[in-house]
């Protein structure tokens, strides 16, 4: 039989009260820390949700420090050429909210920040987010509301970083995957070529 919680008071008898330090440990402004961890973060994702609530969670990286701070309380995220979907910018425009998780590799302790967002599409800062002779084609502004560093636990008990428990070959290549589920007019040969070597070079163009 299964049992769902409807409640948050039931969820909270489920759980138990958080201590002091995790219940009071989030902020609303940068600290120099923050700012060091930023600098060094070549990867987040960010968390948005639309006007209906259908939810979409997007990786974004570059070389280490491509978050830029504004301010003690202001943050700005470049983009760069993707797939054009914009699931997250278009859930941005009618929903400003949106969580980020920075993670640093090797690190099992993340920086969570939540606040509000809006797409930028050029400002005088831009020129400090070239990467490889390319600007940004837009910029997510989030307004910092939340900050907080969060514990270890989910990276210990997966062995994230771990080398030896790496399986990267435990699923077909991603040209296959493509193939087998999406079904595209292209051959597999022709799949296999585009994601090859030659990917990597074309990531900022």
């Amino acid at each position: 039989m299964t049992v769902e919680i409807t409640s948050h008071e039931e969820l909270r008898e489920l759980l138990g009260t958080p201590g002091v330090r995790a219940a009071n440990k989030d902020r609303a402004r940068l600290h120099e820390r923050d700012r060091q961890w930023l600098a060094a973060a070549p990867f987040c994702l960010m968390a948005t949700a639309g006007a209906d609530g259908s939810c979409d969670v997007s990786p974004k990286g570059d070389p280490a420090g491509f978050t830029l701070v504004l301010d003690d309380t202001t943050i700005a995220l470049p983009e760069r050429p993707g797939n054009k979907r914009a699931d997250g910018y278009r859930n941005i425009l009618d929903n400003p909210h949106v969580g980020l998780l920075f993670l640093i590799p090797g690190r099992t302790d993340t920086l969570r920040i939540n606040g509000r967002a809006r797409l930028v599409r050029d400002a005088p800062w831009f020129d400090d987010m070239v990467v490889k002779g390319h600007r940004p084609v837009l910029a997510v502004v989030v307004e910092i509301e939340q900050i907080f560093y969060h514990c270890a636990k989910a990276f210990l008990r997966s062995a994230l970083w771990q080398p030896e428990t790496w399986q990267p070959d435990a699923l077909p290549t991603r040209a296959r995957l493509i193939k087998e589920v999406e079904g595209p007019p292209e051959s597999l040969e022709d799949l296999e070529r585009h994601y090859g070597p030659e990917y990597a070079k074309k990531i900022y163009i």
